[in-house]
């Protein structure tokens, strides 16, 4: 039976600890390393009609917006800095290379039997594989982030006014090089 007055956690005198548990376990984290805690972001803007694609790196607070978010989600280009258009997070892999896949729920690395797709590429028709990939939530664990552009800026449409000063404006030119030869 357990008796409480002889466990270490709660000897007093001499033979004790100094310090509880908790008071132990606060102390193993200082405030320079929960500082290294924070999270940095590769994140990988592709898009699709020009076929390019921008790296942008975020980190500390500027990372913040982005964990807890899921995969398919279309968030606010302001986050990555390309303010006015809608992106949508594709995919990215964490620290190990691990790759995200969508079906797998949550932010954890997860061994699971795969038949394709996305961290597995089988060889032989009908080959399957137990392959360790990472779950569809972005945390802190995860290092490069891959989003495509959905929306771009809306600009402005011109007014039939300006359209006519702008025919004008060509016409004119055009009419001094005439009158000029």
């Amino acid at each position: 039976m357990w008796n409480r007055e002889l466990s270490p956690l709660f000897l007093k005198g001499p033979l004790s600890f100094g310090k509880s548990l908790i008071e132990r376990y606060e102390t193993l984290i200082t405030p320079l390393e929960s500082s290294s805690l924070m999270a940095k972001f590769k994140i990988i803007i592709s898009d699709p009609e020009t076929g390019t694609s921008k790296i942008v790196e975020l980190e500390e607070t500027h990372a913040l917006p982005l964990i807890g978010r899921k995969m398919g989600e279309v968030i606010d280009g302001s986050i990555v800095g390309l303010s006015g258009y809608k992106t949508q997070i594709t995919g990215g892999s964490d620290k190990d290379g691990f790759p995200m896949r969508p079906n797998v729920h949550g932010g954890v690395r997860r061994k699971v039997i795969l038949s394709g797709g996305v961290g597995f590429n089988p060889q032989d028709d009908g080959a399957r594989r137990r392959k360790t990939i990472r779950g569809n939530v972005i945390t802190d664990e995860i290092v490069q982030i891959n989003m495509k552009i959905m929306e771009r800026p809306k600009k402005p449409k011109e007014s039939k006014k300006a359209k006519e000063k702008a025919k004008i404006e060509k016409a004119e030119p055009e009419a001094q090089v005439a009158s000029e030869a």
